[in-house]
């Protein structure tokens, strides 16, 4: 419909400093005739567009301005709210909140007239949102960022060129490609310090398609079946859903789920101590085996 196109069209004006009839034609699949009338209708309707032709140009709106209450309904303006707020847990500046400010309308109280809050920083913000700005400054700018990096395998410095900021299963990280070894990959943000911007800069290539399913950034996908006790169903829930078992007769909890990372797979059982039987991977086994008699010998007297 044509009005949802003009929405979509403003809103994503709001967005972005400028854009170009090429790419709001493409992104709403229609030719750029029909762009161009899309803006003659928005301009009639009082709202402040402005568009320069050349090189250079594109089709900006004025930053002051502010979208009527009208081209939006409540619910609308509800889910947009609630999401810049969320975004707003994790940054700093009053970026978002100047975002919001174009929503709201007299009266508006973001709190009381929404049923959700969503903090996605949690206990870390104090840590997350200057690595998240410092990311975001990156990205804009085409700046590699360098880092000090703690995994498993010890502690290295990486440079890289960033390109994402993702959150995904409950945590953040930054997608990028490692000036080193010229990889794609995913950097968790509370295994970084001493995050700073450097002075290289990087031309941006297209994402390998195999490096956006984040899915299998870690290593290949491993079936898991574990038998629980009963008692641990509420975590079974909780972590991966009531689909992800089978109650058996006995009162015991057959699990079966994938997972891409064999280290985690094995600190997940093992947090469970007795209440949890690694079925398979059977070559894992011995693995855990070893880890529980390693833990046992830390307290021998």
């Amino acid at each position: 419909m044509k009005i949802d196109r003009l929405i979509g069209i403003l809103v994503l004006l709001l967005q972005n400093e400028k854009m170009t009839a090429p790419a709001l034609a493409e992104r709403f699949e229609v030719s750029r005739r029909t762009i161009g009338r899309d803006i003659e209708t928005l301009s009639k309707a009082g709202i402040p567009i402005a568009t320069v032709q050349g090189a250079n140009g594109g089709i900006s709106i004025m930053e002051s301005y502010k979208i009527d209450k009208a081209l939006l309904t409540k619910a609308d303006r509800d889910a947009i709210l609630t999401g810049l707020a969320s975004l707003e847990s994790v940054s700093y500046g009053p970026k978002y909140q100047r975002i919001r400010d174009k929503f709201m309308v007299k009266g508006d109280k973001l709190v009381g007239n929404n049923h959700m809050v969503i903090d996605l920083a949690s206990f870390y913000k104090s840590a997350l949102a200057p690595k998240i700005e410092a990311l975001q400054a990156g990205i804009e700018a085409h700046g590699c960022v360098a880092f000090r990096y703690f995994n498993k395998n010890g502690e290295r410095l990486i440079e890289l060129e960033p390109y994402l900021v993702v959150f995904r299963w409950s945590s953040w990280y930054a997608f990028g490609r490692e000036r080193e070894n010229g990889e794609f990959r995913l950097f968790k943000l509370n295994r970084m310090s001493e995050l700073t911007q450097t002075d290289r800069h990087f031309i941006p290539t297209e994402i390998p398609a195999d490096k956006r399913d984040f899915d299998r950034c870690f290593t290949d996908e491993l079936h898991a079946v574990i038998r629980f006790a009963g008692s641990e169903k509420f975590r079974l829930i909780e972590e991966y859903g009531p689909d992800s078992f089978i109650e058996e007769a006995e009162g015991t909890l057959l699990f079966s789920f994938p997972f891409t990372g064999a280290e985690y797979l094995l600190q997940w059982v093992l947090s469970f101590g007795e209440r949890a039987r690694l079925i398979e991977p059977k070559e894992m086994r011995p693995l855990l085996k070893a880890r529980l008699i390693a833990a046992l010998e830390n307290y021998e007297e």
